[in-house]
């Protein structure tokens, strides 16, 4: 019966904070000020926080990005650049955010959520992401 049965290693609360912790040192770092929202596999929100003076829409815009990446398990600027390309088809995947910014967080070859994060210009929404998913390469 064992055989019929899967083991899988989830995002803890714990994991999730300190992620967004790695990632808004990196945005202070950089002077911005975002929002960061960490979600589990099935995209579902597990941890947000937003810095003192960041815009309003990037509340929806950071978990938006987050839950695309998780559900998709590509990082969001894979499909900004295919509309960057001309496919227009992207605008039509449900529940999408096509903007960099959400990046996928893995270990051991296993998806467990993702990161999006809002309130700066993307690429550097994205840098500030990957700074929060690289704490899970050191595992």
């Amino acid at each position: 019966m064992k055989e019929l049965l899967s083991t899988r290693t989830t995002l803890s609360l714990a994991a999730a904070r300190r992620i967004a912790q790695t990632a808004e040192a990196r945005a202070i770092a950089d002077g911005l000020n975002v929002s960061i929202a960490i979600v589990d596999d099935a995209g579902r929100l597990l941890h947000f926080q937003r810095m003192d003076g960041s815009p309003n829409s990037s509340v929806e815009v950071a978990i938006r990005k987050a839950e695309h990446a998780a559900n998709y398990r590509r990082d969001t600027v894979f499909h900004q650049e295919l509309l960057s390309q001309g496919h227009h088809v992207v605008l039509g995947l449900p529940h999408s955010l096509p903007i960099e910014g959400g990046v996928r967080l893995q270990a051991q070859g296993q998806s467990l959520g993702a990161i999006g994060v809002a309130g700066a210009p993307s690429a550097q929404d994205g840098e500030i992401a990957r700074a929060g998913a690289e704490l899970l390469d050191a595992l």
